[in-house]
């Protein structure tokens, strides 16, 4: 049961890649009727066109066919809006340290020297 279902999903997802070679197995099944019945230059037969005006005309409403699909899909796709623009515009007005740090509470250390007799020495030669 599973097989068959995955065959069918595998069938269905792969169809729209193989309609054109279908079109194509199709003209060469009936190479011959087509050729009699259904080319346009039945008529001329020194153009040896033996049915391919046919098979370019299926191919070719084929691919319409296809793209105005693919164009109707892309536009009925709904639009995902990712950023909107700010509608109050950004203004930028410095303001002093005295007003930034009015509220808040400032904490100080107790001083602090490293000794710096081991840390800065030129290297030895």
């Amino acid at each position: 049961m599973k097989n068959a279902l995955l065959f069918v999903l595998l069938f269905a997802t792969l169809l729209p890649t193989v309609s054109p070679w279908g079109t194509i197995a199709y003209y060469h099944a009936n190479k011959e009727y087509i050729a009699r019945v259904l080319c346009e230059n039945r008529d001329k037969p020194q153009l040896h066109c033996d049915g391919q005006c046919y098979l370019a005309k299926r191919l070719k409403a084929q691919q319409d066919k296809q793209d105005k699909e693919t164009t109707q899909r892309v536009q009925n796709l709904p639009v995902l809006q990712l950023f909107c623009e700010n509608s109050q515009p950004f203004t930028f007005e410095p303001a002093s340290v005295e007003s930034l740090l009015a509220g808040v509470p400032v904490y100080r250390f107790p001083s602090y020297v490293a000794p710096l007799v081991g840390l800065f020495r030129p290297p030895k030669v």
